[in-house]
């Protein structure tokens, strides 16, 4: 396992909070959504930032990793180049899959738009570890994985996660980046210990650690990255941080942005409870959880600033841990496996096929109305012209669109999709209609084909009178 540098206090860099970023103080590093990051364009504000010396860390959100399907080697270079472009000492990735389908299963490709957890199992396992070791294979720099926050459990594990990550880091040597809110979040949605899984970490194998809000509706947490972090997500920081010195620890915020100075009291209740854990946990016994415990030595930290594996001793510098290899035959079959079953799961989440058996039907149903408000949200984000035109009438078209027509593609398709839709289905003639029509000319070329006879008709004879 690679050595990495300590990172310290970051935030989450978007562009509506740039300018506020650059002005924060105490801020040692950043890290950035690769995908909204191109090498050859970097944002002026990061580009400040780097030159002040803050660290940017690249963290890529559709890999993949989790998914049956090796990883893409166009979306490999693309991360590569992110890192190289930004100067990053490690780049990032989740412990998900986001799409499912294609050649391993004869069936159609389909997108889930969103991150979707892994089976922890033996097969799941397998696959993930020859993809992390693909991706290692192909980037510049370390690559730290990161735990999902999900609203649904698969049927049938095999292993907590605790001891999924663990295996996952032993046999790759990966290093993982805990975020503790979704801890929290599959606490209330599935009933996981956040110590458990804590417990069970290699934490030595820690790159750093994210924070985040969110809410509870229905007894169902969502992970929105749109409120303040809870006292609960400290709590489980604080009980991280009483076992090893986390190397960075990050606030992540992505919508519904508060005053800078509110981001500010966020970071500075973060920074209060790492000191505090990391004091008690050198005087001696705590209280986790109302429990009294004797904590876990502090980590070591060299003094500049790295932090050691103290399972590198007699490998060679920057070697990974030894791999497991799985005889190809043996990998192939659990890729099949696992290909079917998250094929099947995607399908009933995005288009409406049966529940796979075994899993509860009313989290699928939750699951798969959130799948389809991301989805409303990123288009609006993407193509704002769309909620502009449509105003009120954008959020329910859309999300009933979203119930029969899964993504086939990235965000920019699915919103030039959903417009060519509207447009087939006949819209009356209005104003909206025209700017509509005007906005997907603008970006499709030729104008969709109506579904109604009369008009195919029409416009097969203009194609004639025009000599087309």
């Amino acid at each position: 396992m690679q050595q990495l540098r300590r990172l310290g206090t970051g935030i989450g860099w978007r562009p509506e909070i740039a300018e506020a970023v650059e002005r924060m103080p105490g801020i040692d590093w950043v890290e950035a959504v690769a995908e909204n990051v191109c090498p050859g364009h970097v944002p002026e504000s990061l580009l400040r930032l780097r030159e002040r010396g803050v660290t940017v860390v690249p963290h890529g959100v559709s890999l993949g990793l989790g998914g049956a399907d090796r990883p893409d080697a166009s979306r490999l270079t693309a991360l590569a180049e992110r890192a190289e472009a930004l100067g990053s000492p490690l780049v990032t990735e989740h412990i998900a899959f986001v799409r499912a389908g294609g050649p391993l299963t004869a069936s159609p490709l389909l997108e889930a738009g969103h991150l979707l957890p892994v089976p922890r199992t033996r097969d799941a396992l397998d696959v993930l570890c020859a993809n992390v070791r693909a991706a290692q294979a192909a980037l510049p720099v370390p690559l730290a994985v990161e735990n999902i926050a999900a609203l649904i459990s698969w049927p049938g594990e095999e292993m907590t996660e605790g001891q999924f990550l663990y295996d996952l880091a032993d046999r790759t040597g990966v290093h993982l980046l805990i975020d503790v809110a979704n801890l929290h979040t599959n606490h209330v949605n599935r009933g996981e210990d956040p110590s458990k899984a804590l417990d069970e970490l290699p934490v030595e194998a820690i790159a750093y650690v994210h924070v985040a809000g969110g809410f509870e509706r229905d007894g169902v947490w969502h992970d929105s990255h749109a409120h303040p972090v809870p006292e609960p997500v400290l709590g489980i920081l604080a009980d991280l941080a009483s076992r090893v010195a986390p190397p960075g620890v990050l606030l992540e915020r992505d919508e519904n942005f508060p005053e800078p100075a509110e981001l500010e009291r966020e970071l500075a209740a973060i920074r209060r409870t790492v000191t505090r854990a990391r004091a008690r946990a050198t005087v001696g016994a705590g209280t986790r959880g109302g429990v009294t415990y004797a904590p876990t030595p502090p980590k070591a930290i060299t003094g500049d600033g790295v932090v050691p594996d103290p399972g590198a001793a007699g490998r060679p510098e920057h070697a990974a841990a030894a791999p497991v290899e799985v005889p190809t035959g043996a990998e192939d079959a659990a890729r099949q496996r696992l290909a079917l079953a998250q094929a099947a799961l995607l399908s009933a989440l995005v288009a409406g096929t049966p529940a796979p058996e075994g899993f509860d039907r009313v989290r699928l149903g939750v699951q798969a109305r959130a799948l389809a408000a991301k989805r409303a949200d990123v288009v609006a984000k993407v193509a704002p012209e769309l909620p502009e035109i449509l105003a009120e009438v954008y959020r329910p078209a859309f999300l009933a669109y979203a119930q029969g027509h899964p993504m086939s593609g990235g965000y920019r398709r699915d919103a030039l999709d959903f417009a060519e839709h509207l447009l087939l289905a006949g819209l009356p003639e209005s104003a909206e209609t025209r700017l509509l029509r005007e906005w997907w000319l603008e970006r499709s070329g030729p104008a969709p084909l109506s579904r109604r006879p009369g008009a195919r008709l029409a416009r097969a004879t203009l194609r004639v009178l025009l000599g087309r």
